[in-house]
């Protein structure tokens, strides 16, 4: 059956995985025509390595790069963190994939609509 594979990768997988672990492999994934569904998004930290790590792999004829999309980070501030002065950033859905097979068509706050093409 020919088709595009989409994979869903849990928190708790990428809770396991170091930084640099998570960039490698979406990338391979990703270059080998995949496209990502991650539950919990990449901090911005990341975000930066992995789209610096795509711009030393894009090649003419090979791979034009990726496409990412995110739900906006969301703040966590709860009242304790506001008394001790504190925020934790709480990274949402994030969909990834090859600059030549996933197009965004709209995305708001709560919402990613993207095309998906062979």
């Amino acid at each position: 059956m020919k088709g595009i594979q989409l994979d869903l990768i849990s928190e708790d997988k990428l809770n396991g995985m170091t930084p640099m672990e998570k960039v490698r492999l979406i990338l391979d994934e990703v270059r080998n025509g995949k496209i990502l569904i991650l539950e919990k998004g990449l901090t911005p930290s990341e975000q930066n390595k992995l789209i610096e790590l795509t711009m030393t792999e894009i090649g003419p004829d090979d791979f034009a790069g990726i496409e990412i999309e995110s739900y906006p980070v969301k703040h966590n501030t709860t009242f304790f963190n506001k008394l001790l002065g504190k925020t934790t950033l709480k990274t949402r859905l994030t969909v990834i994939g090859q600059a030549a097979q996933l197009k965004t068509i709209k995305k708001d706050r709560d919402l990613i609509s993207a095309m998906v093409s062979p």
